[in-house]
């Protein structure tokens, strides 16, 4: 019998290094991103319906200080658990906000108009967030830039007029290279990017970053077993004293 040759022996010992590697990371045992708390001492998390029942006691006891909650998306989506969630966690510490999924297929004025519709002007609350990624086949099919740009501005204003502060505008970094780099440097950008660091932005600096979507806390039960997690790019000082 022929010995297997050393390259095939390394290729196949890559193959099951990879294998294993995705297979922790699916199911959260292994994190690509593990920011120190030295570095970033503030946490939070973002959730919708996918975390089902949530008893924000216990969630918010578990070294967290926000949470940005789903409200709506597009022009009439309102997500079931927002009011239930909106009200529980404010009898917590945790600061809070909401955040609405952009629609490129909808007006920026009635997407506003549903987001205001649902989501109360709260003293201390962080400010509105935009949620501006792809969904369906929209990687795929880019939409026209200049259109989205002017749907966003139209909800981004009508936001900031009636909660009196500049949404946060969130992105992967993908979507910020198409569509916003260059365009929102007055607006505080959240950067999702679960495998490494975000990357610098256009003369811009990330307000807060989403590392994993693979966390596991205690305290909710939904079809989703993992929960997003962030960190706030400033001291616990910072943090508290941030668009108040």
């Amino acid at each position: 019998m022929k010995k297997a040759k050393p390259a095939l022996l390394i290729a196949a010992s890559l193959l099951t290094t990879v294998i294993i590697a995705a297979g922790l990371f699916y199911f959260g045992i292994l994190w690509f991103n593990n920011p120190s708390i030295k570095e970033y001492p503030v946490r939070g998390v973002d959730v919708s319906s996918y975390q089902g029942n949530i008893d924000w006691e216990i969630l918010s006891s578990q070294n967290i200080h926000f949470a940005f909650i789903k409200a709506t998306e597009g022009s009439s989506f309102v997500d079931k658990y927002f009011q239930t969630n909106y009200n529980n966690a404010q009898n917590t510490e945790l600061r809070i906000g909401a955040y609405h999924f952009f629609s490129f297929d909808s007006m920026g004025k009635t997407q506003a108009e549903n987001f205001i519709g649902q989501v109360p002007k709260i003293v201390g609350a962080l400010p509105p967030v935009v949620d501006f990624e792809f969904y369906g086949d929209k990687e795929k099919n880019l939409p026209q830039p200049e259109a989205a740009r002017t749907e966003l501005n139209v909800l981004l204003s009508e936001l900031e007029t009636y909660y009196e502060v500049k949404p946060i505008i969130y992105a992967t970094e993908k979507a910020y290279s198409i569509y916003l780099a260059g365009y929102y440097e007055a607006y505080d950008i959240w950067i999702r990017n679960i495998f490494t660091k975000p990357n610098k932005l256009h003369n811009q600096i990330w307000k807060f970053w989403q590392y994993t979507n693979r966390g596991r806390l205690a305290g909710y039960k939904g079809q989703e077993r993992y929960i997003d997690i962030n960190v706030f790019n400033g001291t616990i000082e910072d943090f508290y004293a941030y668009a108040k």
